[in-house]
């Protein structure tokens, strides 16, 4: 048994092992050469948070699915590149616009170039891996583009928040199917497309990654708060200090407008106080972190996993299949 990937993911089959890590090795070569610059300044930008590491969580999605066609299909790596070139992209703005000052365990970008240079080296991935898409495909390109406005259309519904009389929940959930399920789900779909896997493995492998998708980031907004930056590679908080109500917060609001306890109703105003103030920052921190919001978000990542485990239910018994599957257990394992 051999572990690859993020989450230590274990895999027992020497051919699978061998593609996965062969697919891998070229995504970050792939990776390394598509930001390449001959202005040294922007080489060394757009690499910044290549060369920090990170899960490569896309990629390994990528090639896994491919594992239901031709692994060793020409259009596999490529489209892996571009997933993750796509990610990095949006890294770069979000820090931006959190005013991240940590990515990865290193400085943010914003934070050592500015604001400006971050912006730009975001879209200057974006062009790039639009120009490797290029090379797809059409149907390639259609593909991402739709993903790329359901990510944008998530972002922005973030920001502007939930309508008047629309569960703030379920406006939540339908901003991360945007924001984080889509490019998942677009890996998966890449791997199997590109593979040549039949439509309906393609179809039942994107259902299988839009779930996992928001189940990732559901562990994630679990982790900015219950972990510390040694362990989540970012700021702890970071949401908070930027008053964005991720699903703890949203499921203590909830709580309080239901049984309306004191203690509730009073970590809810200090929530909505000035968390740019380090002492508050701390204290709405540790309080959260014992609430029972925190446990319910944590059920809500675990049903989204179980979600993505039961999408997989059609398709073939094989050592690919148990990895996906193994994955929604890593995914709820980050979660705690």
């Amino acid at each position: 048994m051999t572990v690859v990937g993020p989450f230590g993911l274990s895999v027992r089959d020497q051919a699978l092992e061998a593609d996965v890590q062969a697919g891998m090795t070229a995504v970050e070569e792939g990776l390394i050469e598509a930001t390449k610059s001959e202005v040294p300044f922007i080489a060394r930008a757009a690499q910044h948070l290549v060369r920090a590491g990170g899960k490569r969580f896309r990629p390994l999605l990528v090639m896994l699915a491919a594992q239901f066609g031709d692994p060793h299909a020409p259009g596999v790596v490529p489209s892996a590149v571009v997933v993750e070139l796509t990610h990095l992209a949006t890294l770069y703005h979000d820090d931006v616009m959190d005013e991240a000052e940590v990515r990865r365990g290193v400085d943010s970008a914003n934070a050592r170039w500015g604001n400006s240079v971050a912006v730009l080296t975001g879209d200057f991935l974006f062009a790039r891996a639009s120009h490797i898409l290029a090379d797809l495909g059409p149907e390639a390109v259609r593909v991402q583009a739709e993903a790329f406005e359901r990510l944008v259309t998530g972002q922005i519904l973030e920001t502007a928040g939930p309508q008047d009389g629309r569960d703030p929940v379920d406006h939540y959930l339908d901003v991360l199917g945007g924001k984080t399920g889509s490019l998942v789900a677009v890996a998966c779909r890449f791997g199997a497309m590109m593979s040549g896997a039949d439509e309906t493995v393609v179809d039942v492998l994107t259902q299988y990654g839009e779930r996992l998708g928001v189940a990732f980031q559901l562990a994630d907004d679990v982790l900015d708060i219950a972990s510390d930056s040694h362990e989540s590679g970012k700021t702890p908080g970071t949401d908070l200090r930027e008053g964005i109500a991720t699903l703890p917060v949203l499921r203590l609001r909830e709580r309080a407008d239901r049984l309306r306890l004191a203690e509730d109703l009073a970590l809810c105003e200090l929530l909505d106080s000035d968390l740019t103030d380090d002492a508050r920052h701390a204290e709405a921190l540790r309080l959260l972190r014992a609430h029972p919001a925190l446990e319910q978000a944590r059920r809500d990542t675990v049903r989204y996993a179980e979600e993505a485990r039961a999408a997989l239910a059609p398709l073939r018994e094989c050592e690919a299949k148990a990895a996906l599957v193994q994955l929604c257990d890593a995914v709820v394992h980050r979660a705690g």
